[in-house]
């Protein structure tokens, strides 16, 4: 029997993951569960960056160089942007902080995507109508699903007091400055969208992408009766540590953990996901903290996490099914 999987997800490391998931499991089967918290409002456009990747990745039409955007993207709508505000002085951002100066750098095709979602939603869709929308357009299978359909924004309070967007922060500041919070704006009276929560009761696999944990799965599990929901799928959830060899393949998720107080490494992973997972995948290069993993109170698998290909993420993806299914 195909088995139900549910994963939830955000950022490059999910659309890696669940590129490699759809080779082994039929889309029909899969669903995602997306983060929304670094979505944004930019030039008057509703953005979702981490739904936008999942969907060219899956579609086979990312940017391999940056691992977002599209590949043969072409940039004269924000070359013009920049330009007028060169022109005319205009600093990083407006009085009232929208991207005044282009630096979000929005390509030609992607605006399209951000122009059809904006109408939609002006027009009454929720932003899980225009994902479906988006993702049948790209030849999808697969159920994405944002979290919620409300506002819900990930803020960053830095080391030295400034209040900062989530894109300020990774785009605009290169994610290169300490931060001392983290909090998700609307997070306590945001609903989660349409089969959210049956998708994860009804999963014989839930899997927690190799995702940053602080900001791509801590917003999904911020949402009333998500975190409740994996809790009690524990024993079949399994998640992928985002932390290779004490670091992040990618981004800033050592940093956070480490400014946020956590161990940076697998035990470390494990002690954050503890509560709500019940295996834990990490790297051969970290087989030798299994034992460790394992007396925090999960069972510890160990499997090349490195997902240089199509191939190596399908190989993790059928071992994460395999480990959760024959628990």
């Amino acid at each position: 029997m195909t088995p139900q999987v549910a994963v939830l997800a955000g950022g490059v490391g999910a659309a890696k993951f669940l590129r490699g998931l759809i080779m082994v499991v039929p889309q029909a089967q899969v669903t995602a569960i997306v983060n929304v918290g670094d979505d944004t409002v930019l030039h008057s456009l509703m953005v979702s960056p981490d739904i936008d990747t999942i969907t060219y990745t899956l579609a086979e039409s990312v940017n391999p160089v940056t691992g977002w955007g599209l590949i043969g993207e072409t940039w004269q709508a924000i070359e013009q942007v920049r330009h007028y505000a060169q022109s005319n002085g205009i600093s990083q951002t407006d009085e009232l902080g929208n991207d005044a100066a282009g630096w979000f750098a929005l390509g030609d095709r992607d605006l399209g995507t951000h122009l059809y979602r904006t109408s939609r939603r002006t027009a009454g869709a929720t932003l899980t109508q225009v994902t479906a929308e988006i993702c049948r357009t790209w030849g999808l299978e697969l159920n994405l699903l944002p979290v919620t359909n409300d506002a819900l924004r990930t803020e960053v309070r830095t080391v030295d007091g400034r209040e900062l967007s989530f894109q300020e922060y990774f785009v605009r500041e290169h994610h290169d400055v300490a931060v001392s919070q983290i909090r998700f704006a609307g997070a306590e009276i945001a609903v989660p969208g349409p089969e959210v929560l049956d998708s994860i009761e009804q999963a014989d696999v839930v899997c927690i992408a190799p995702s940053n944990p602080v900001v791509s799965i801590d917003p999904v599990l911020a949402v009333p009766g998500v975190r409740a929901a994996v809790t009690a799928a524990r024993e079949r959830t399994i998640a992928i540590s985002p932390i290779v060899g004490g670091a992040a393949l990618k981004g800033p998720a050592d940093r956070l953990l480490r400014e946020l107080g956590h161990e940076v490494s697998v035990v470390g992973i494990a002690r954050y996901y503890v509560e709500f997972a019940s295996t834990l995948v990490i790297d051969t290069i970290d087989a030798h903290l299994a034992e460790q993993v394992e007396a925090i109170g999960m069972k510890c698998v160990v499997e090349p996490t490195v997902m240089t290909d199509r191939e190596a993420a399908a190989k993790l993806a059928q071992r994460c099914i395999d480990a959760s299914i024959t628990r």
